[in-house]
């Protein structure tokens, strides 16, 4: 398989993770089991924007694109691919900062709204 299309595989992968750590608890209504994946990949995808870290992946996508020429970006997921089209100046540690604490507070309501609705709907004994 070519190293372009595995490269451009992984950042199909890259979103998704993205997207599921951001919007994963929405499934967790439907497929309560998912929490204990999603929970997980929150930790991490906030910890990665809090400490300005960089994912395992962003390394091994530049690598596959540096075995066909095509010039690696020295940046991470977020800013090669999410910031230009959320926003057009670059990216800074405050707003990594933002971003894993928006993470923190979507995931809070999503899962504050299911704890509610479950004890809720939980017979009264």
């Amino acid at each position: 398989m070519p190293y372009t299309l595995l490269a451009d595989l992984l950042v199909g992968v890259h979103l998704a993770f993205v997207g599921f750590v951001i919007f994963g608890g929405l499934l967790v209504g439907r497929w309560p089991w998912v929490a204990w994946l999603q929970v997980p990949a929150g930790v991490w995808g906030v910890g990665i924007e809090w400490m300005g870290g960089i994912c395992p992946l962003t390394p091994l996508e530049n690598w596959l694109r540096s075995q066909v020429g095509e010039t690696p970006y020295h940046s991470g997921f977020v800013v090669q691919y999410l910031l230009p089209v959320l926003y057009p100046a670059g990216l800074t540690r405050a707003t990594q900062f933002v971003f894993g604490s928006a993470v923190v507070v979507i995931n809070a309501v999503i899962y504050g709204r299911l704890w509610s609705r479950r004890r809720r709907d939980r017979p009264v004994r």
